[in-house]
C-alpha cells in the first residue's frame, strides 16, 4: 500500500527537520566556542565528580583588596564549609584558590645579554592550575616552593631572549635582578584570546619575585642600591581572586564570597561564576541586553583571560537565542501530534473500551477453559 503525504504534512516536517539541523548546528558552534575558553572550566580538573564551582572575583583599586585579604576570605569559605560539615580529607585541600594583578612593564635581560620589555604579572596560590596554558618547557611556580625566583615567561619573550623556547633553567634579569626560567608556556590560540592578550611579551614572578625586583604597593618601582640594603615596601596589591571550592547547596560558594566581599552595595568588584557563566539558558536571556556585559566600569582592569571569556560570551548568546527560537517548531508539532492522538482517542473512546472489555473476557475464558481441561485430565 502506498503512503499518501499530504502537502501540508510534507511543510511541517521540513520545517522540523530544518528546526533540528539548526539546534544541531548552533550547539555545535556554542560548544566550540565555549570549550575554547578552558580557564573556565578548572573546576572539572579540581573535581571531576561535578560537585564543585569556580568563582573569580575582579576588585578595583578602590576596593583596597591585598594578600591580608585572601587570607580572610580563606579563613571565612573554611569557616561556612565546616558549617555545612565538609573537611577535607587527610593530605589534601578542600577548596584551591589563586590570586593576582598586573604590574606594569617591566626590563629583562638574558645571560647573552639580549634585551626585551615585557607585561609583568604578580601572581599568589595556585594561580598556573586555574590557567588554560600549554607547557612547552620546565614547570610552574607555585608559592609553596622554598625559592620564589623561578619566572614564567611566554614563548616570544623566550625566543626574544634566547632565540629558543627550551630554555628552562636559564638564568635571567628583572629590572637588574637575577632570576631563572622556571617555565615556557605558548602564547593564547584563539582569535578572542589572541586580541585581548596584546602583542607584548608576558612574564609571571611570585609576590615574593616582586619585591625582590624592588615593586611596591604604591605602584612605583623601587630599585635596590648597595648589597643587603631593602628599600622596597611589601608588595601586596590583588585585583583577581579565584577559587575552586564545593557546593554542597546550589550558588553556595557564590553567595558565600559575595556576602564576604559585600558585592551587591559595591561597584568597585565583579564577581563571575566561571562553571555555569556558558549555560545556555542564561546567555540566551542576556541576549537582549548583551550589550550591557560588554560596558566595565572604567576603576576595573579585568585579564585578558576574563576579556577574552567575555568576548565568547557576547558571541554565545545570540547562538543560544536563536537556537531557542528554533525548539518552537518541534515542540509545536509535538503538541499539535498529542491533540490528535487524544481527539483520536476521544472520538473512538466506546471502540477502545468494548476492544478492553472483550480481551479482558477472552483472557478469562481462556483461563477457565484451561482449568476444565485440566480437571478433566
Amino acid at each position: 500500500m502506498r503512503l499518501k503525504i499530504r502537502k501540508h504534512q510534507a511543510v511541517i516536517a521540513g520545517i522540523n527537520a530544518a528546526s533540528v539541523i539548526g539546534i544541531l548546528a548552533l550547539t555545535a558552534a556554542g560548544s566550540h566556542i565555549a570549550r575554547s575558553q578552558g580557564y573556565n572550566y578548572s573546576a572539572r580538573k579540581w573535581d571531576s565528580s561535578g560537585g564543585s564551582t569556580q568563582i573569580s572575583c575582579f576588585l578595583s583599586e578602590e576596593n583596597g583588596f591585598n594578600t591580608d585579604g585572601v587570607q580572610a576570605v580563606r579563613s571565612a569559605l573554611t569557616k561556612k564549609l565546616e558549617e555545612a560539615s565538609l573537611f577535607p580529607e587527610e593530605g589534601k585541600s578542600l577548596f584551591n584558590d589563586a590570586y593576582s594583578t598586573p604590574a606594569g612593564t617591566v626590563q629583562l635581560r638574558s645571560e647573552g645579554r639580549s634585551r626585551c620589555e615585557a607585561d609583568l604579572t604578580v601572581v599568589g596560590g595556585d594561580f598556573f592550575f586555574f590557567r588554560d596554558f600549554r607547557l612547552l618547557s620546565g614547570a610552574y611556580f607555585t608559592e609553596r616552593d622554598l625559592m620564589q625566583d623561578g619566572a614564567v615567561i611566554d614563548r616570544s619573550l623566550a625566543w626574544s631572549l634566547f632565540g629558543s623556547d627550551n630554555v628552562a633553567g636559564m638564568k635571567i634579569s628583572i629590572n637588574d635582578r637575577d632570576f631563572y626560567v622556571a617555565g615556557v608556556i605558548a602564547e593564547p590560540s584563539t582569535e578572542e584570546e589572541k586580541y585581548c592578550d596584546g602583542d607584548m611579551p608576558k612574564v609571571y614572578i611570585s609576590y615574593t619575585g616582586a619585591e625582590i625586583i624592588g615593586l611596591s604597593s604604591d605602584d612605583s618601582m623601587m630599585y635596590y642600591g648597595e648589597e643587603g640594603s631593602d628599600a622596597a615596601s611589601k608588595f601586596t596589591d590583588v585585583s583577581t581572586y579565584e577559587c575552586i571550592s564545593p557546593d554542597p547547596v546550589e550558588n553556595f560558594t557564590l553567595n558565600t564570597l559575595k556576602k564576604h566581599f559585600n558585592a551587591d552595595d559595591s561597584d568597585s568588584i565583579i564577581i563571575v561564576d566561571n562553571t555555569h557563566r556558558f549555560s545556555p539558558s542564561a546567555l540566551a536571556k542576556k541576549y537582549r541586553k548583551r550589550w550591557k556585559a560588554a560596558v566595565l566600569d572604567s576603576k576595573l582592569t579585568l585579564p585578558w583571560w576574563e576579556n577574552a571569556s567575555r568576548i565568547a560570551e557576547y558571541k554565545l548568546s545570540p547562538i543560544y537565542f536563536f537556537r531557542r527560537l528554533l525548539f518552537i517548531p518541534p515542540v509545536l508539532t509535538a503538541l499539535w501530534i498529542l491533540y490528535l492522538i487524544w481527539r483520536f482517542i476521544s472520538r473512538n473512546k466506546g471502540k477502545f473500551i468494548s476492544a478492553v472489555i472483550d480481551k479482558i473476557y477472552q483472557i478469562n475464558y481462556n483461563r477457565h477453559l484451561k482449568k476444565k481441561q485440566k480437571e478433566v485430565k
